[in-house]
This record gives C-alpha cells, structure tokens and sequence, in this order.
C-alpha cells in the first residue's frame, strides 16, 4: 500500500481522486437511467416487467411480482437460525438507538392568546430499495426500515431483486419480516426507483425512497428527487483511520480492509503521525490480502484508492481528516475521546481500538447509512428525522395581534406586496 507524505500537494491530488467516484462523475450512465425512468413513467409495469426480463432474466408479472407470505416463511426454513437470533439482536440495538431520536410535537402558549408551536407527522409511505445482485445485506434492509418504523411511517414498501427463478435472497426476506416491512416486490435497478416514484398498478407510489444501490439506482434517486424525497445519493464506501504511534498496525490493517473489500471504488486511507506504523501497516495489509477471499477487489481498491499518509503532527494530520470528512472514522490515538473533540466532518466516528468499523455496520445501534465523498460536511447519518416532516403552528388572538398589526404592515408595504398589507389591516378596520 503506497505512503506518502502528507502535504498540501498530495491532500489536494486525494480529494481530486476521491471524487471522482462520485454518482456526479458517471453523467454517461444518465440518459439509459432517464429513458427507463421515462418508460416506467408512461407505461407502468408493463415497462417494469420488461426491464426485469431484461437485467435479471426474470419472468415477472401482477401475479407474482409482489412476494407472499408464504415466500417469507420458506425463506426463515432456508436462513440458519443462529443467523435470525443475531438478526434479532442486531435489530433491537438499533431500535433502541433510533428511539432516542424520536421527535414531538410542541406548543408554546402567551396569555395575550398567542400560540406557536411545531406538530411532527410521519410520513405516509416509504420506499426501501436493496440491492440484490453479487451481494444480499440484510444488515441494510434493518437500517434503513427500523428508523422509518420508529417514526411511525404508515407503510414500507421494498423492492429488491430476484434471480431468474424469481426468487428474493431468503436473508434478505427475513430481514425485511423481522424489520416490520409491510410490502415487497420482486424489481430492482432503475426501474424499482420510477415505479416507486412515480407508482404502478402493481407498486404504490410513495413519499421518500431511501437504500443504497449501484451507479443506476444512485442517478435515478437522483433524478426522481422532486417527484419524491431521498435520502441521499450514496458513493462508494470508505474508511479513514487516524492512529498515532500508539495504535496496533494489525488491527489498523484488518480496519482498512474491512471497506476494502466492498468493491473496486471504495476507499481505504490511513492517515498517521508514525513512520514506523505506516510501514508496519503496510506490510500487514499484504499478509491479510494474501489470504482473504475478496483478494481481486482489495488489491483494486488499494491500488485506485488506498493510501497511508504520514503527518507532521496531529494538528496535521486532524486537519487532513476533516477536509475528507470520510464516511467511516476510525480513531485509534492514545487518547481517542480527546482526538474526537477535534473532528468536525465525518459520517460515524469509532473510538477506541475495540470499536471496529464492522460494529457499526451490523450491531451497535447506530445508523450505517452514512454520508460519502465529503457530504459529511453536511449531511447526517440515515435517522428517524429522515421520516418525519415538520409542520408550523400559528394562532394569534386580535389581543395580541392589534399591538404590532401596524409594523406587519409596513414591512409588507417596503417590499410592495400591498395584498399582504391589506390582509392584516382588513382586521383593525372601523
């Protein structure tokens, strides 16, 4: 894995190279992704089932593009059932977390008869895309439901994938039951986010799609959003790990590995203040590559996007990692909670050499759905904010509106909106 030195030339070639990966660089995918949302606009499932024939091989139609009951009962016959225990733990972790965010509505009352307040309502339907191709992630099917589910969302629509036969990855169906899913449908890619958009006989339309996806899922959350909300549009994942000379090499090599896994575009960096651990990270990284299953797609990953920079000092080396703001932060210093003090950007921050990143992807409670290439600026993680909307109270009383009616009125008169000034002072006319 190269190492550099970190400097203003090498930071500044990083952030160009990261972005790169973003959905915003593959504008070549965007007139296919526009054509089959336009299909899929005009002509409703009949453009779904052909798209599904088309990408996965699949014959699907009314009759069975919606999967039953009975297709989710032989899929807990086929998941190991230690496998849906620990699904079962990892979802009342979450739960319990995203309870935590849950917001109410308020009321502030004057006795001059003024009333302001803000009343929160769940929204009415959600859309859940998962993926289904070279891999199933259950554990995503359980983040993105259990906020939305927290928040009291009406109804939870998914779509996901089937193979040729038809068939729903039964992980994935489990997951989903676990998770309270209310309806699922066997349609993945593009043509899942229109129909979810833009609803078909066979699909509801709903108010917000949310779930990870690849380039053509990303661009057509992209260009549906308007139609209906998204949460945001994913990279690729990533993970950065500042340690200083106190950090285990063995346990930063297997960390970054962890996202290197993912695919070709994700990224791996390790930022340091130690010569000697850059070097022993390295040589660790080679010895796990060695021997780990996805060997192809690491050695890919680290060599389009891997890197090990070596800081001055500390001040350095946080500076580098709030100008990446990274998906996944990993801080392994001698004293990790004073570090986290001085991070501004970043999508999930781990603490602690016993915090992996692995841990927040499948059982500690927190979101995994994280903001990438750079967004952690100013996005959030994946929360049960994303499935509410927030509605305004007003009421005043004549008592308490006679005192400054005059002042709304002249605001209302500078900007010559006279209908406006004419709307209050109807209500103090003799």
């Amino acid at each position: 894995m190269r190492i550099l030195k970190l400097t203003e030339d090498t930071r500044k070639n990083l952030l160009e190279d990261l972005l790169k990966r973003s959905p915003n660089s593959y504008k070549q995918y965007e007139d296919n992704v526009n054509e089959i949302i336009e299909n899929v606009r005009r002509n409703g499932d009949s453009a779904v089932f052909s798209y599904t024939k088309q990408f996965d091989g699949a014959d699907i139609h009314e009759e069975n593009i919606r999967v039953t009951r009975g297709e989710i009962d032989r899929a807990y016959e086929l998941v190991d059932d230690k496998l849906i225990e620990v699904m079962k733990k990892s979802l009342e972790n979450i739960r319990t977390y995203h309870e935590k965010q849950k917001q109410y509505s308020w009321f502030d009352s004057r006795p001059d008869g003024v009333l302001l307040g803000q009343k929160v309502t769940p929204l009415a339907r959600v859309g859940v895309y998962v993926p289904g191709g070279k891999a199933a992630y259950p554990s995503s099917v359980l983040m993105n439901v259990l906020p939305a589910k927290v928040a009291g969302v009406g109804k939870i629509v998914m779509t996901t994938p089937c193979n040729r036969e038809g068939h729903v990855n039964p992980a994935t169906l489990a997951a989903a039951d676990l998770a309270g899913v209310d309806e699922i449908y066997k349609v993945g890619g593009a043509q899942a986010v229109a129909a979810l958009a833009f609803g078909t006989k066979s699909i509801p339309k709903v108010d917000k799609i949310v779930g990870p996806g690849n380039i053509y899922v990303a661009l057509a959350k992209k260009a549906v959003f308007g139609h209906v909300n998204i949460d945001s549009i994913a990279g690729p994942s990533e993970i950065l790990v500042l340690a200083d000379e106190s950090a285990n090499p063995r346990y930063v090599a297997a960390d970054l590995l962890s996202q290197a896994e993912h695919d070709e575009l994700a990224s791996a960096i390790l930022i340091t203040t130690s010569e000697t651990l850059a070097k022993q990270v390295s040589a660790e990284i080679d010895n796990f590559t060695a021997v780990l299953s996805r060997k192809d797609i690491i050695e890919k990953s680290l060599e389009n996007y891997g890197y090990i920079l070596v800081a001055e000092d500390m001040e350095e080396a946080v500076n580098a990692v709030n100008e990446i703001a990274s998906e996944h932060l990993e801080i392994l210093t001698a004293n990790p909670f004073e570090t986290m003090m001085k991070i501004q950007n970043a999508g999930a921050i781990f603490l602690g050499e016993y915090a992996s990143e692995p841990l927040g992807d499948y059982f500690a409670g927190p979101n995994h759905v994280l903001p990438t290439n750079g967004t952690a600026k100013f996005f959030s993680p994946l929360s049960v904010d994303d499935f509410i909307k927030k509605s305004s109270i007003i009421s005043y009383s004549r008592e308490a509106l006679e005192p400054i009616y005059k002042d709304i009125v002249q605001f209302a008169e500078s900007e010559r909106l006279t209908a406006h000034a004419n709307s209050i002072k109807v209500r103090f006319e003799d």
